[in-house]
């Protein structure tokens, strides 16, 4: 079953989690901000997904990556590096975030999750 990694507050994940339950899409919620996930994790689906590039998992619009200037060591960074700083703080992690095994998803277009998920 895929994890539905979300943000309460945020209207992208809202929106998501609706598409979700209308398509009968199951799933095990978690809060990205209260829990993060895991480096090792990040690690892995960092490495799996090398083709999206790590921006591809980054919330470039937030506020903290940008009063962190991630926009201008993105480029420099490792994948253990972004796995590490991505676990820190769940808010720079794109959202939602759906993930299963190594199968991941950052935010929502109802395109990809019909094609990703259902």
């Amino acid at each position: 079953m895929p994890t539905f990694y979300c943000y309460s507050r945020c209207s992208t994940c809202k929106k998501a989690e609706q598409w979700l339950n209308a398509h009968q899409v199951a799933f095990n919620k978690i809060d990205l901000v209260a829990t993060p996930p895991a480096a090792s994790d990040l690690k892995r689906w960092l490495t799996a997904n090398q083709a999206k590039g790590l921006r591809y998992f980054f919330n470039t619009s937030g506020q903290h990556y940008r009063q962190q200037g991630l926009k201008d060591k993105l480029a420099e960074m490792t994948i253990d590096q972004a796995a590490e700083l991505l676990a820190s703080d769940g808010k720079l992690i794109k959202r939602p975030l759906m993930v299963e095994g190594n199968h991941v998803t950052a935010g929502f277009k109802e395109a990809v999750y019909e094609q990703e998920w259902l």
